[in-house]
């Protein structure tokens, strides 16, 4: 990754991008020494290691959700761009750095045809006019293309002549929504859709698995990076047998269905308070073959974990994703409850996120390990994904050691799974199973296993280790001075 910066016509004036003109290597070095300060106090009372910051190999064209305030200008024209950096007016933009190019050319002739036939642009001042928003979703593994056009009132005039046009121009388009949001805020969508072209949805995929996405999905915008960010929080999981994972702020389902197509024999139960993305979590398991390991409840996550803490329910494995906010203290006690083994918390404020370690570390956690992802190149914006651990006291025993016996004792640590799979991956570009690991783990002497290499199901072999793929496990086995 060499020095190179990047330019932009607009970008003093928009500001979303606001460190475009520092090099991208800088960008990832400043973000790097920024979490390892937020997080210094936490490293040093817990003693884990930050992982270095998994940066882009090219930091354009990621997002694959674009948008546009429209507003009204000189002799009826209807106005679209962004807004500018501390204020609601518009800068125009023909064209984008950082979104997928297929964007920002719809949005423009939204405007240009509604121009045309005479659809007023939204006036915030006066709350009059039909076009508040146009929201574009481009697919990232298929070519879906997905047109959200935000009107205020249901009235959208010209509607049919406003769809015939654009798809003419975009043949690319797979569907057009009409959302209704009448409110006066700031929030862009409203609740009301009407599909107006195709199917009111679009498909796209990550790490194999098959996504619907609706006009209000929430949906990672920059799912190169997203594949990359839930990889390392299902590697952080851990699955490797007949476990539940509990997926809390679940939306769509897209971590826990991902997780559950990599352990096949886990069961994953997703809680989510939005009802319209519980639905598309269970149509996403479906589409997947998934829906009898996968379960997802429509419900408050803190809510739900607290009345579950005082039943029956247990879990192994916590992956919690929760909103800017954070999560509460409330649902923090309550998952201490239901005594997994671990927490992957996955979090897209790491100020709000530090603040529920702290809270966790009250309740007895630490935290063991954390990753980087630069999900918005040319920001500030940094994601995480943190594992937790707990001691589990009811099966823990004091016992004291002679000075004689220290001196046989050998305190050096064997890596984990995570850890070799981490080695592989960076140094091979090869991804490897936990299964892979044990059995060439096995074939050193490092863990005696029964069954290792036999599937659940009856009569069913699992294919031994690649060769290729055996050399690379070997190699990170010497690494950490394993063999």
């Amino acid at each position: 990754m060499g020095f190179r910066t990047y330019t932009c016509p607009i970008s003093k004036r928009c500001g979303g991008c606001e460190w475009l003109a520092v090099p991208y290597p800088i960008q990832l070095r400043r973000k790097q020494e920024a979490m390892e300060r937020l997080f210094s106090g936490l490293v040093e009372a817990d003693g884990f290691r930050i992982g270095r910051i998994h940066g882009m190999e090219e930091p354009t064209g990621f997002r694959h959700k674009m948008a546009s305030p429209f507003a009204p200008g000189a002799r009826g024209r209807v106005r679209c761009g962004f807004f500018e950096a501390g204020s609601h007016r518009i800068v125009a933009c023909q064209e984008c750095l950082v979104e997928d190019k297929a964007g920002r050319p719809i949005i423009n002739d939204v405007a240009r045809i509604a121009t045309r036939l005479r659809i007023s642009a939204y006036q915030e001042d006066s709350a009059r006019g039909v076009l508040r928003h146009a929201v574009v979703r481009s697919g990232y593994a298929t070519d879906d293309v997905l047109v959200t056009l935000v009107t205020n009132g249901e009235r959208l005039p010209q509607a049919e002549r406003l769809v015939q046009e654009l798809t003419e121009l975009h043949p690319e388009i797979t569907s057009i929504v009409q959302n209704v949001n009448e409110r006066r805020t700031n929030a862009m969508l409203g609740r009301k859709n009407t599909t107006l072209f195709g199917t009111g949805v679009m498909h796209d995929r990550l790490l194999g698995c098959l996504f619907e996405i609706g006009p209000t999905s929430f949906y990672q915008t920059n799912p190169a990076q997203t594949e990359l960010l839930y990889r390392l929080a299902i590697d952080a999981a851990g699955l490797q047998g007949k476990e539940l994972l509990l997926d809390a702020y679940c939306g769509t389902g897209t971590i826990g269905i991902c997780a559950s197509r990599g352990c096949p024999d886990a069961r994953v139960l997703g809680i989510e308070q939005v009802r319209g993305a519980v639905g598309c979590a269970r149509r996403n398991a479906k589409a997947n073959g998934l829906q009898g390991s996968c379960d997802f409840v429509c419900a408050d996550a803190t809510e739900h974990l607290a009345g579950s803490a005082r039943g029956s329910l247990s879990a192994d494995v916590v992956i919690m994703d929760p909103p800017r906010a954070g999560s509460t203290p409330q649902f923090i006690e309550a998952v201490s409850r239901l005594r997994p083994r671990s927490v992957v918390y996955v979090s897209c404020n790491p100020q709000t996120q530090l603040r529920d370690l702290r809270e966790f570390r009250a309740h007895g956690w630490r935290t063991t390990h954390m990753e980087l992802v630069d999900m918005f190149p040319h920001t500030k914006h940094v994601e995480t994904v943190a594992l937790l651990s707990k001691l589990n006291t009811e099966h823990h025993l004091d016992i004291e050691i002679g000075e004689d016996e220290l001196s046989e004792i050998d305190f050096s640590k064997d890596a984990t799974y995570r850890e070799i799979k981490k080695y592989v991956l960076d140094k091979y570009g090869l991804k490897v199973s936990s299964l892979y690991i044990a059995q060439i783990k096995r074939k050193h002497g490092l863990i005696e296993r029964e069954n290792y290499n036999f599937s659940k199901k009856e009569n069913q072999r699992v294919p031994n280790c690649p060769e290729e793929k055996e050399k690379a496990i070997e190699d990170a086995l010497e690494h950490f001075g394993m063999i």
